[in-house]
Parts: structure tokens; sequence; C-alpha cells
């Protein structure tokens, strides 16, 4: 592959970005992620973008120009943070929360900065990043699964997946009927404040991360912060691991990030999620709230329920979803959403399939 300093001399590389992945944080320090890129000039999606335009704009989206060893400035509340990007041109930081902050909204800002001058007449190069900031009334967090869980994918079905994920875009791709009524419902929980935060763990790779973002804005999803999948061999050599690992991790991240509050996992039967979060439930006695699964692969069936009854053992509940209803119904009756809510959620799985 070209270096960088190459392409800065062909002309390749004319503008350069930061992407900035939503963080989240605590009474102790903030978390995020951000990647340092040739500007794709990407844009946003239109409804009427036929498969070769969708096709081109995913292609940018993996070909993108990585910019290794530059330093990122990140300010938040008056602290900063200097951090330098990997051989991906990914930068982490972990900010402390300055002494006497205490967030009166669910989001909070950070100001980014690139340091380092990549090409000549470059320019400032700036970004800001969402991070998510839990408040005093917090019930419960989520996590969720999208591949399948959200959205149709055929994750298990190596073409199909390739041909929804490079051809189709954030209007052609429509989740599964009632899932954004249903994360509203629950994002308020009971005391409907919208405060309970919504976390998405997906083996997708962070290239599809603006993608995804667009997904949720179109479809009107509750924004939460995305933990995808590297496809280089960077970010904890992630590629190297399996599905389970990664999203074990990433689930595991959040649980210890947030050490007060109980969770609701969603996922689906396809592709290993019963088995991660088992895995959760062990290694985090007493934290899981609930279990809903999207029955997708029906040759799971005994795997599914033999994980169900072993979560049973462990005082937890799991229950296996044909459609987003049955959860709905459920959380319900369980005192975790409104009835108003269940209404809303069953109007809009009707208007969903209607418009599908």
């Amino acid at each position: 592959m070209i270096k960088v300093k190459t392409g800065v001399r062909l002309g390749l590389i004319r503008s350069i970005m930061i992407m900035p992945y939503i963080g989240f944080g605590n009474d102790k320090e903030i978390y995020f992620l951000v990647r340092v890129l040739k500007d794709r000039n990407i844009g946003n999606a239109q409804g009427e973008d036929g498969a070769w335009h969708n096709f081109k704009k995913m292609y940018k989206r993996f070909s993108s120009w990585k910019i290794p060893n530059v330093k990122v400035k990140a300010v938040f509340q008056g602290s900063e943070q200097i951090a330098i990007t990997d051989e991906e041109g990914y930068a982490e930081f972990h900010i402390p929360i300055p002494e006497g902050f205490r967030p009166t909204q669910n989001w909070e800002i950070v100001q980014l900065e690139l340091i380092d001058k990549v090409r000549p007449r470059q320019g400032k190069v700036t970004a800001f990043n969402k991070i998510f900031m839990p408040l005093n009334h917090l019930e419960y967090g989520i996590i969720s699964d999208i591949d399948d869980t959200i959205v149709p994918t055929g994750a298990t079905r190596l073409w199909e997946m390739l041909k929804t994920t490079f051809f189709g875009n954030a209007y052609s791709r429509i989740p599964f009927p009632g899932v954004a009524a249903f994360y509203k419902a629950l994002e308020k929980g009971r005391d409907d404040i919208k405060s309970n935060p919504l976390f998405y763990v997906s083996s997708s790779p962070w290239n599809l991360y603006d993608f995804l973002m667009e997904f949720m804005d179109v479809h009107q999803i509750p924004k939460g912060p995305l933990m995808l999948r590297d496809i280089g061999l960077s970010r904890d050599h992630l590629i190297a691991g399996s599905h389970f690992d990664h999203k074990l991790t990433q689930v595991e991240k959040i649980f210890s990030f947030f050490s007060d509050i109980p969770f609701i996992l969603i996922g689906d039967s396809g592709q290993h999620d019963p088995e991660i979060y088992l895995q959760v439930i062990k290694d985090f006695p007493g934290r899981v709230k609930m279990i809903y699964i999207r029955d997708v692969k029906a040759d799971r069936i005994q795997q599914v329920e033999d994980i169900r009854l072993e979560m049973k053992q462990l005082g937890v509940s799991m229950l296996l979803v044909k459609d987003t209803m049955e959860a709905a119904r459920h959380a319900l009756s369980k005192g975790w959403i409104l009835d108003q809510d269940l209404k809303d959620i069953g109007i809009s799985k009707q208007e969903d399939e209607q418009s599908g």
C-alpha cells in the first residue's frame, strides 16, 4: 500500500478528517475513540439513490486512507488530553472527569483537533464528539446487537449480507417492524424520562459507523454509542479474535464502566448472542435484568433452549421472540415500560409493516 507521505506528494490525499465515535462517561472518566482518515467526502444518502451509487459510497468507506502516528487533542470541560493514532488511524481517549464537574444533561461535547501537519496548506482539522453522561434517574441500561436484531441482514448467509451491505443505504435498509418504538420505550422506562442508556454492540467494522448512525437517524432509532470491530490488525487485534470474543469484550467493558445499574440485553439466535450473554451472566452475577433474543435461525432452537435453561438456573430469564411485540408485552408486564408506549409500539409496528 502507498504510504501517506507518498499519497500526499502524488496529490491523492487532499484533505484530512477526524472521524469521532460516540463515547460515554461515568463519575470518574469519559471514554471514546476517534480515527484520522483522508476525507472521504461521502455525504448523506438519499432515498432515491441506486445500487451503483450506494456501492461507490460503500467502496469509499472500505478504501479509507488511514493516517497513523499523528497527534489528536481532545478538550473536555477544560481538561486536555493528546493521543497518537495507531497504524490503522485510531486514537483512544480516557479523560478524567474534572474536579467539581457534574453533568446536567445526558449528552456532553468534546472538542477535537489534529495537532500534526499531514499535508501542505492543511489548515485546521477539527471535529466534535458526543459523550453520553448518566444522570440520577437511570433505571437500567440496554445493550443491543444490530445485525438481525434491529435490521435484517442475513448475517448467517454471506452473499445476502454482502448484497445488503454494499448495495443498500440508510433508506433501503429497513429495521424490523416496531423496533424504533420499542427502543424509545426502553430509553424512557417507567419515569418517562429519556435517560436510560442504549449501547449497540456489533461485529460490523468501524468502516460502517457513519452508515449505521445515519440508518438510526433515518429510522428514528434512539442514538447510543456503537461498539464495532476493526478489520485491520490493530485496536486490540480484534480481527484476529472471534465474533464471540469481540462482543463479549465490548459488553463487559460497558458493564464494568457502569457498575451500579442492571442491563437488558437484546440479540438474535443467529450469531451466538445467547452464548455471549450467558457468559456475561456468569461474569457479572446479579447485573443482567432480562435477555430478549430474536428467533432468526430455526436450526439452533435446541441449542438456544439449553442456554435458556442454564440461564434460568442462574436466576436470569431469556425470552425467545418472533417479533418486537412479544418483547414489548413482556417488558410492560414487568413494569419496565409504560402502557401508552405498548400501544405506540403496536401502532408503529403496523405502520412499519405496511410501509415495508
